[in-house]
């Protein structure tokens, strides 16, 4: 197969669409605009990997069970070269609830629940080493992507043709274009400035995040969950988690609602930092100074967006010759771990489609459908996640909320009757962890009768029947923890107010 591809972008999303087109033999060129990786090791790669196109590549990172099964099956020597750098595993067993543990059989489906964890920077790094290696694939480093060559197709629909590179190069051009250039990528504005109908919808997600990296001291090992208080929690006015990584590394990430400007303007600071650790029980065992040392300063990430965007729109081509793979197609929240599994998926789906069809209008077509029907449920579900914490949080600032009797049996269902029933039943858990990990639809598991019928029988046990079930508390009130850091509780609530009543006066 001689059809050449250009791949713009060479993070995650670029990588795994090479790891896709690779076998397939087609000459793949992956365009990147940053410069080569370093050449060491991976502590190298953390420490001095400058990647101006990827603002998010030291935050924390886990890798689901759909990405992890595509490098499994396809790229067995990918796995291997990861698992060497230091990349693990976390299987099925560490997502056990104690009160489990004592009863656990493994099962032959438990392999199939396995987390990628490491540092991005490590996983990034193995990944384009290994892509490099494959005969048909040559990544060009500074190659930075001006523009798309566009020029009229069939019916007057708009086709891509190629890239324009800066420098003297000036052109390249390949019948297909896989467009891997992430959430900055400028290429469906251009294609939409130039007449294509294509179809977005965007709104926040709600939150920011922010994430400091620590590594273990010398015969240090990381603590264990039982006998400890909850090493992740939401507390409402703030999420948190620690996520291990690779070669006694760790990182710990606290997300903080858009609405809560105090806290997320002061969390940046080191010396806020290290008290919210102190003041989170959990943190504070994996962060404790004789344990752990940090290993980088807080890095904030805000501008996330959930972003769906439809080439097709009512099964008609808006472009030929080009495919968004990534966050130029779809974002959604990091706090849900599924964007580099997405990208993958996506990847594969390209390949699917060239092998499938070669007819440009067709290969389009064939692509919407399969995200629209195999993705779009898992973005929808995500979306409606995050507007739930909007309210969550807008409801936090404001003092005599009360919520109403819907309200009430949702948060009991889910905290009452589907967590205690998960956390018992491991058979549950299994269903569970594939929607999690993005092996089947994302509620298909709670709609299956004898599924829900299980959770019913545990809401219905009542709290004390199921207080195992319940960790300790994992944090401080909202005004503990801003009294705690020398900031006003109030002040937030005050602006949401003010918001409120300007909003009101407007409608009005």
């Amino acid at each position: 197969m001689d059809e050449a591809v250009l791949v713009i972008g060479a993070g995650i999303a670029g990588l795994c669409s090479a790891l896709a087109l690779a076998p397939t033999g087609r000459p793949v060129t992956v365009l990147e605009r940053d410069p080569e990786p370093p050449s060491g090791d991976a502590d190298e790669a953390f420490r001095d990997w400058n990647r101006r196109g990827v603002g998010h590549l030291r935050q924390s990172h886990a890798f689901l069970a759909r990405l992890g099964k595509i490098i499994k099956a396809d790229h067995p020597a990918l796995r291997e070269a990861l698992l060497e750098m230091g990349v693990r595993e976390l299987g099925f067993e560490s997502m056990l609830w104690p009160a489990q543990k004592a009863t656990y059989v493994a099962k032959p489906v438990d392999a199939e629940f396995t987390l990628l964890t490491s540092r991005r920077t490590t996983l990034e790094l193995v990944m384009r080493r290994y892509v490099e290696t494959l005969p048909n694939v040559a990544i060009r480093s500074d190659a930075m992507v001006r523009e798309l060559l566009i020029e009229p197709g069939p019916a007057g629909v708009l086709t891509v043709v190629g890239v324009k590179l800066d420098g003297p190069e000036g052109e390249l051009r390949a019948p297909v274009v896989v467009d891997a250039g992430g959430k900055n990528s400028s290429g469906v504005e251009q294609l939409i400035e130039q007449g294509a109908q294509i179809a977005e919808e965007s709104e926040t997600a709600g939150i920011l995040y922010f994430t400091r990296h620590y590594r273990l001291r010398p015969g240090k090992s990381e603590p264990q969950r039982e006998g400890n208080p909850p090493f992740g929690g939401d507390l409402g006015y703030l999420k948190f988690g620690v996520f291990p990584g690779d070669n006694n590394c760790f990182s710990v990430t606290m997300c903080a609602p858009e609405i809560e400007y105090e806290l997320r303007k002061a969390i940046v600071r080191p010396e806020m930092w290290d008290t919210m650790i102190d003041h989170l029980p959990g943190l504070k065992v994996w962060c404790d100074a004789d344990r752990a040392e940090p290993t980088s300063r807080v890095f904030g990430m805000g501008d996330l967006l959930s972003r769906w965007r439809d080439l097709a729109e009512g099964g008609t081509p808006a472009v030929l010759g080009y495919f968004a793979v990534g966050d130029c197609l779809v974002r959604t929240n990091p706090l849900y771990g599924r964007g580099c599994s997405l990208a993958a998926v996506q990847a594969y789906m390209v390949r699917d489609v060239l092998a499938q069809h070669t007819d440009p209008a067709e290969r389009l077509l064939a692509y919407h459908r399969r995200v629209q029907s195999e993705l779009r449920p898992y973005y929808l579900a995500m979306r409606s996640q995050d507007r739930n914490a909007i309210k969550r949080a807008e409801q936090a600032l404001s003092p005599g909320y009360k919520p109403n009797l819907r309200e009430k049996l949702l948060l009991s269902f889910a905290l009452d009757g589907v967590t205690p029933a998960i956390r018992f039943d491991t058979d549950l858990l299994r269903e569970s962890m594939r929607g999690f990990h993005m092996l089947e639809h994302p509620d298909a598991w709670i709609r299956r009768p004898k599924n829900f019928a299980k959770i019913l029988r545990y809401w219905a046990r009542g709290k004390q029947r199921n207080r195992a079930a319940y960790p300790p508390k994992a944090g401080p009130d909202r005004e503990t923890m801003l009294r705690a850091l020398g900031l006003s509780h109030e002040a937030d609530i005050a602006i949401l107010a003010e918001r409120r009543a300007t909003e009101a006066k407007l409608a009005a």
